[in-house]
C-alpha cells in the first residue's frame, strides 16, 4: 500500500514537469567576478584591471520570459595613469602621461530591475535546459575614492586640503548587461553574466572639479561587471482553481 501511495503522489509531479504545468519560482544565488572602471584614467577598458568584486541576488518569475531581479554588489576599482604608458598607447594618451594619477574605488551598489529569458527556462519538456537573457537595472550606490598623483600639485592646487584626496559619495546608474543560465538540476543552476553601469554622474574618480586643465569634460565615468554564478530555484505549483 505504501509503495502504491508513493506512485500515486509521484505521477503528478512527474507529469507537471512534463507538461510544463503553470509554476512559480524564485531564485536565489551568489556571483563572483570583476570589476573595472571606464573614465579619465582609464579611457579604455583594460582587462588586466579587474578586480574582484561579489553580487548577491533573488529573483521572481512574472512569467516564462520575465523575471523581477533584485541584487547587491560589492567590488574594489583601481586604475593608474602609468598603466597606459607601458604600451604602444602612450603616444595617444599624452594627458595620462603628464598627469600620473592612481585612482582607488570601494562601491556599494543597490539595484532592482528585470530579466528577459529568450527561451523558456523552466520548461522540463527539454533534454537541455539554459537560455540566454538580457538584463537591466536601476541601482543607487555608495562609493569611497581615494585620488592620488606621482606629482599632487598637477592635480590639487597648492592650498587644497588633504581631505580632498578620500571623498564618499552617493550615485545612480542603470546596470545593463546579457548573460546566459544553465540548469546543473532541476534546483541548482549555472550562470555566466556580463554589463556595463552606465553612471549619473562624473565624479566617480574624483576627477573634476580641482584643476579643469588635467580633466576630460567628455570622459564619461562607467564601470563594467563580470562573473560567473550559482543559484538554487523554488518552485510553488500552481494548482488550478475549480
Amino acid at each position: 500500500m505504501v509503495q502504491i501511495g508513493s506512485v500515486f503522489f509521484a505521477l503528478p509531479a512527474a507529469a507537471q514537469q512534463q507538461t510544463g504545468q503553470p509554476r512559480t519560482t524564485s531564485e536565489i544565488g551568489i556571483g563572483i567576478g570583476g570589476v573595472v572602471y571606464k573614465g579619465d584614467v582609464a579611457p579604455r577598458y583594460r582587462l588586466k584591471s579587474n578586480r574582484p568584486a561579489l553580487t548577491l541576488f533573488y529573483k521572481k518569475d512574472i512569467s516564462t520570459s520575465l523575471a523581477w531581479k533584485a541584487a547587491v554588489l560589492l567590488g574594489k576599482m583601481r586604475a593608474e595613469d602609468q598603466e597606459g604608458t607601458n604600451s604602444g598607447l602612450a603616444n595617444d594618451l599624452p594627458l595620462s602621461v603628464y598627469r600620473g594619477a592612481n585612482v582607488t574605488t570601494s562601491v556599494l551598489e543597490l539595484s532592482a530591475g528585470i530579466d528577459y529569458n529568450f527561451l523558456d527556462y523552466y520548461d522540463f519538456r527539454r533534454n537541455l535546459r539554459w537560455t540566454p537573457y538580457f538584463t537591466v537595472s536601476a541601482a543607487g550606490l555608495v562609493y569611497n575614492n581615494k585620488t592620488i598623483a606621482i606629482n599632487p600639485s598637477i592635480i590639487y592646487p597648492a592650498n587644497t586640503d588633504e581631505e580632498q584626496k578620500y571623498k564618499t559619495r552617493f550615485a545612480l546608474a542603470v546596470p545593463v548587461g546579457a548573460g546566459v543560465k544553465y540548469a546543473l538540476s532541476e534546483h541548482w543552476n549555472l550562470g555566466f553574466e556580463a554589463g556595463v553601469r552606465v553612471l549619473f554622474t562624473d565624479k566617480f574618480d574624483n576627477l573634476v572639479e580641482q584643476n579643469e586643465q588635467v580633466m576630460n569634460p567628455n570622459s564619461r565615468d562607467l564601470y563594467f561587471y563580470n562573473g560567473v554564478s550559482v543559484s538554487y530555484t523554488f518552485y510553488k505549483i500552481n494548482c488550478p482553481i475549480r
